[in-house]
């Protein structure tokens, strides 16, 4: 069994069943679309409303294993070691999960009602022409896959294509964009799926606490839409305003003067001032200082200097539309912020345009009005452009984890440099004019 780990702390998150079904947590070949949300973690481990879908399925009793890129075998092996060890019965029917499925408790729970439905059949759910999640009887597979490569062999086989197909339409992330969509449509009722499995109590109308969180003087609440909600040892600073859903992990720091409104998760361990709104924010992360973040998703280990702020709007109130490898992509969405990977950092006063991602173990400076490749130095309004070296970025990693008592393990080190050989920012430093 695989149980929640401390990422956020999270109980028991849905009911038992007795169901022996073995699950495969996989990643298929198109996981590389969420870069660079998913370039440095498993796609089962993105934060999303508070949750990610590993927690959500920690509960179903069952044994699981993860199949995740190589480059994060090593990864898996020490942060989710059950998923990566687990054995799973060839005696028993086998289901199989995409890693890309949105954690909403709303659809986990739909999702454990049609495993229990399909015990003794077969079934697959896709979401377009992807394949969400699928039931194979038991000794339909003669061995578990074990590898993306194996996974892609086993989805374009005649078993799965011949399997009965649901008519329920389960939606996938496709894109980085589509992590701060669903992030928005779930946090409400998953915050207040935590508050029901969990020890909080509640201060305030909507206000729910858990053992060592606090709250400062003179903070201004508003629960209208949605909880507010403090996992243990999370505190708020004085003068600070706090607008539901939110949610703050363990350890979350808001400093005082800060504004935390409409659709926020803060993950464990994140220091945090300023104006955040509709965001998430991953584990490790600072942004301390004053300066707004909109619509946006951070990664984990990210600093953002004094006074960095994003545009999460255009201008002419349109639809914001996304650069991708090269592919522009509609978002379907008014409000997209900034995209940043593990690890970047931006210096003071940045400013960040509308709909722009930031790539991992990047330094950004002045104004980003272009996409910014992973491993760069950019500061195109000075002209400068430059790769940063993975042997830097390792050695700023070392002293980040020191900062905050983390070891620095051979597994964090080697990563990034597989991000590195991954990334080759060669290719995607561009000599473009800026546009605006």
């Amino acid at each position: 069994m695989f149980g929640c780990g401390d990422f956020l702390g999270c109980k028991k998150v849905l009911p038992l069943t007795e169901t022996p079904m073995g699950i495969l947590l996989f990643e298929d070949d198109h996981v590389d679309q969420l870069s660079p949300i998913a370039m440095s973690r498993p796609a089962y481990s993105i934060q999303c409303g508070g949750y990610r879908l590993v927690d959500l399925i920690a509960d179903w009793n069952a044994p699981a294993r993860g199949i995740v890129r190589p480059h994060l075998i090593d990864i898996q092996r020490h942060d989710f070691p059950e998923l990566a060890d687990s054995d799973l019965p060839s005696d028993q029917p086998l289901l199989l999960l995409n890693a890309r499925i949105p954690p909403g408790v709303a659809t986990i729970a739909k999702l454990q009602q049609w495993r229990d439905q399909h015990q003794n059949t077969t079934a697959a759910i896709y979401s377009d022409d992807q394949l969400a999640a699928a039931i194979l009887p038991a000794g339909a597979v003669a061995s578990i896959p074990n590898s993306v490569e194996d996974i892609t062999d086993l989805l374009s086989c005649e078993m799965i294509r011949s399997l009965p197909i649901d008519e329920t339409n389960q939606t996938l992330f496709e894109y980085p964009h589509d992590v701060v969509r669903h992030h928005q449509e779930i946090c409400r009722e998953n915050f207040e799926h935590r508050i029901e499995h969990g020890e909080f109590r509640e201060v305030a109308d909507g206000v729910f606490l858990a053992e060592g969180a606090t709250l400062g003087e003179y903070v201004v609440t508003d629960t209208q839409e949605g909880p507010i909600v403090l996992d243990k040892g999370a505190t708020v600073g004085p003068y600070c305003y706090l607008s539901g859903p939110a949610y703050l992990g363990r350890n979350a720091r808001v400093i005082e003067h800060a504004a935390i409104k409409d659709n926020v998760s803060l993950g464990h361990t994140t220091k945090i001032g300023g104006e955040v709104e509709a965001s998430i924010i991953e584990a490790y992360t600072n942004k301390q200082h004053h300066g707004f973040l909109g619509h946006s998703y951070l990664g984990s280990w990210i600093n953002l200097g004094a006074g960095t702020c994003n545009s999460d709007l255009k201008n002419t109130y349109g639809e914001v539309k996304m650069d991708y490898a090269g592919q522009r992509v509609a978002t379907g969405m008014q409000f997209v912020g900034a995209i940043i990977g593990d690890y970047s950092k931006t210096a003071v006063n940045t400013s960040i345009f509308t709909g722009k991602t930031i790539g991992v173990c990047s330094m950004v400076y002045g104004y980003v009005t272009t996409n910014v490749s992973g491993f760069c130095n950019y500061a195109r309004l000075f002209g400068q452009e430059t790769v940063l070296p993975p042997e830097v970025m390792i050695a700023t990693q070392a002293r980040m984890f020191a900062r905050r008592n983390v070891p620095q393990r051979p597994c964090d080190k080697q990563l990034i440099t597989n991000m590195f050989a991954l990334t080759t920012p060669e290719d995607h430093i561009r000599d473009e004019p800026l546009t605006w």
